[in-house]
């Protein structure tokens, strides 16, 4: 049974990579709803990319028709990023938690444009970037229990995690 298990959770990880404005629209869709905390959304200017750790509802739970969707530990990925700008999102609230409601991309000078990451709150990540290339990367199942006081625990990925 635990090696059932265990195949299931390795079967359930899924890498999207959204490399045009469709793309993107199917990862947005993955990460509806995803609980965010400002503390994992890491701006790696040095390396032109920005990370978001998150705790996002498996879409194939609710496809299966479970009642209560599991959450999966997931990691998006821009890269090729030129500049980050937020706005009503106070970064130095490491703990402050957020509700990610989707992803735009905004056409600008071919390939590349403006990707908007909109938040429930009203806060808003803008990137400009060269072109688009993201990625959903899902690492596991959520450990925690589903309980909204813990979505605001910052969920730090774990030490050489391959993102």
């Amino acid at each position: 049974m635990a090696e059932t298990k265990a195949a299931q959770d390795k079967a359930s990880r899924r890498k999207l990579v959204a490399l045009d404005d469709d793309d993107l629209a199917v990862i947005s869709a993955h990460v509806q709803d995803a609980a965010v905390v400002a503390g994992d959304i890491l701006w790696r200017q040095a390396e032109n990319r920005l990370v978001i750790a998150m705790r996002r509802i498996d879409c194939e739970d609710i496809i299966a028709g479970d009642c209560v969707p599991r959450r999966l530990i997931s990691a998006l990925r821009f890269d090729r990023v030129l500049s980050c700008r937020s706005r009503a999102i106070d970064m130095a609230a490491s703990d402050l938690p957020l509700t990610l409601l989707g992803i735009e991309f905004y056409r600008g000078k071919k390939p590349g444009g403006e990707v908007m990451l909109l938040f429930a709150s009203g806060g808003v990540l803008r990137l400009e970037v060269e072109c688009l290339e993201c990625e959903l990367a899902d690492l596991g199942p959520d450990t925690l229990e589903a309980d909204p006081s813990t979505l605001a625990e910052p969920r730090n990925l774990p030490a050489g995690t391959d993102i």
